[in-house]
């Protein structure tokens, strides 16, 4: 069975940064595409970054690009995710998921497994 666990989240003022981590079990890890994404209450869902099964290819949200990173321990079964120069407006559950595919997929639903989530908080 696939599992996705999200770590890493928590409180922190505007400017600063957080890592999260999402620790893959009971798939290929290394042969799968995998996402971060999050959701702030009231919205929907929201991609954040991807990133390919090598990690040598990675795409991001425009909201996030030159401020959050994307990176993968193929090793470790082990997605993360490091997040600078934190906004208010990144306040949100964040979640990753893993497609099956060694690229990315076009759209989130085409994503297969998902984590729990993890709260990031980040203050005025």
């Amino acid at each position: 069975q696939v599992q996705l666990v999200e770590s890493g989240g928590g409180l922190v003022q505007a400017g600063g940064s957080l890592k999260l981590s999402c620790a893959a079990s009971g798939h290929t890890f290394s042969a799968n595409a995998m996402g971060w994404f999050r959701q702030a209450p009231g919205k929907e869902r929201e991609f954040v970054a991807t990133i390919n099964w090598s990690g040598d290819r990675s795409y991001y949200a425009d909201s996030v690009k030159g401020r959050f990173t994307i990176s993968r321990d193929n090793a470790k079964n082990t997605l993360y995710l490091q997040m600078n120069r934190l906004k208010p407006e990144d306040t949100a559950v964040y979640y990753c998921a893993a497609d099956r595919h060694l690229n990315p997929p076009a759209t989130i639903n085409d994503y297969d497994y998902w984590g729990q989530g993890t709260q990031v908080t980040v203050s005025s």
